[in-house]
């Protein structure tokens, strides 16, 4: 099984380094062509794997653009680890293991070509016969090096073809797993995502005449409506794109056109060419994988990946619903991962100072709101206090000229009661009259202190200066 990380179709050269990677798990083998599947969502044709970041042109399946994000997000908090994660062909699964897995009965000739190849590897790496002497053992040295690093030829013998050290042979150091987040949209959304080669500024300046364009590339009709999903900036000054568009039926319902029927018909000859010159340097559906799917391609470690290592990824994978293990291949493919991991910690800073600026500003909101609250607090008691005055005087003239009721009579003497109570010298006055009269007392006292502690005059410190200079001279006197 062949993990292709290379660039699809359309992309420039150094695409599938830098921004517009597919990380595409493009065919199982290295066959030249694909039949169609069940599998097949994007209908590639003529796909060529050659193999860990090679080239191809199946792209279907989309994983986000960013480490640890959401598909489909405008802010840039949820895409996955790899800028496009293509599941496109698992018809080629299906063909190529029959070539490979099965080929004692379809195809003979192909476990001796295999049988040989790894003959020659070994040869090459342990005893070459090239010089026929000591020289023979630094030149194996040599080749296990080549091999080490995954690049180079390793020259055994005279009469047979050197071998090709590739990055997906299993001798290769530079390997590693990583994981990247697998959509959970579904085909029904009809999200499409389209990376192109311009800034993001740019594209949002323009982007009323970016969905006029893909319009008219879909060829102008009136019941479709191209809509921008979502914008997001990816490295070296490119920009994602997710796109859906809505079908107007002539009864007045809408849905949304299926996203693997949107990307097979951008992925036509005339409609790639078309999205091109508008920049389009990649484009991919996004939608979910089946179970049967993600068992298919977790079963099957890729090219040039230890088994071991392989399971021991799937063991340690730290969310097995949501991540999937990828490998990583060489420097070119973790500079691209470490480029869209700081493009995604920019994205995350600049979301968090904005959070911020907006409690900043709830805080000085709140602070505002607070001493309006007791402005308003104050206001009532006063209005409180007025209106119970009119109350009073209103009462007083409505029981003017009528005698005093017992109800009336029966409050008098329980308000002169209290009056009493609070007048007594050994009551309430009386102690409050005490607390105020100590208050006083400690207030003056600690004035006190604090000027007998803290403050000394100057003409009264000249004095004492003077005095102990006479004092110790007339001791001095004495002594002698």
């Amino acid at each position: 099984m062949a993990f292709n990380f290379g660039a699809p179709s359309g992309t420039s050269g150094t695409a599938a380094a830098t921004a517009a990677p597919a990380v595409g798990f493009g065919g199982f083998g290295t066959t030249s062509t694909t039949a169609g599947s069940a599998f097949s969502f994007s209908a590639p044709a003529n796909t060529g794997t050659t193999g860990l970041f090679g080239g191809t042109q199946n792209k279907g399946f989309g994983f986000g653009t960013g480490f640890g994000t959401t598909t489909g997000s405008s802010t840039g908090l949820g895409t996955g680890l790899g800028t496009g994660l293509g599941f496109g062909g698992f018809n080629t699964q299906q063909q190529q293991q029959q070539t490979t897995l099965g080929g004692l009965f379809s195809q003979p000739t192909q476990a001796p070509t295999q049988s040989n190849q790894l003959i020659n590897t070994a040869s090459a790496l342990s005893a070459p016969t090239l010089l026929g002497d000591e020289r023979d053992a630094i030149l194996a040295k040599w080749n296990q090096l080549q091999a080490f690093w995954g690049t180079g030829k390793g020259y055994f013998n005279n009469n047979i073809p050197p071998v090709e050290f590739t990055q997906e042979n299993p001798f290769c150091r530079f390997k590693a797993v990583g994981y990247s987040c697998m959509p959970n949209n579904k085909d029904e959304d009809g999200l499409v995502v389209l990376v192109f080669n311009k800034k993001e500024t740019d594209i949002r300046s323009q982007q009323q005449q970016l969905v006029e364009s893909l319009h008219k590339v879909l060829g102008g009709n009136q019941t479709l409506t191209v809509n921008v999903e979502g914008i997001k900036t990816l490295p070296d000054d490119q920009t994602e794109v997710v796109i859906y568009v809505v079908e107007r039926s002539p009864n007045g319902t809408s849905r949304r056109v299926p996203a693997t029927t949107l990307y097979a018909h951008f992925e036509q000859t005339n409609i790639k060419t078309q999205l091109q010159q508008l920049g389009v340097t990649l484009s991919m559906t996004r939608t979910e994988l089946s179970p049967a799917q993600i068992k298919q391609l977790l079963q099957n470690p890729p090219a040039g990946v230890d088994p071991i290592i392989w399971e021991q990824a799937k063991v340690d994978n730290p969310d097995s619903e949501k991540l999937i293990p990828v490998p990583m291949v060489g420097f070119k493919e973790l500079l691209r991962r470490l480029k869209v991991q700081d493009q995604m910690t920019k994205q995350h800073q600049t979301r968090l100072d904005i959070i911020s600026e907006d409690i900043s500003e709830l805080q000085k909101n709140q602070t505002t709101t607070m001493a309006k609250i007791a402005q308003y607090k104050r206001k009532l008691m006063d209005l409180s206090h007025r209106t119970l005055q009119v109350l009073i005087k209103q009462e007083i003239q409505r029981k003017s000229g009528y005698a005093i009721q017992a109800d009336e009579e029966q409050l008098r003497v329980q308000l002169d009661t209290i009056q009493c109570e609070l007048n007594a010298p050994t009551q309430f006055k009386g102690r409050l009259n005490e607390l105020m009269s100590q208050i006083r007392m400690q207030n003056h006292f600690g004035a006190v202190k604090s000027e007998e502690r803290y403050y000394i005059d100057a003409d009264l410190l000249r004095e004492i200066k003077q005095m102990w200079k006479w004092k110790q001279k007339h001791q001095h006197r004495k002594v002698k």
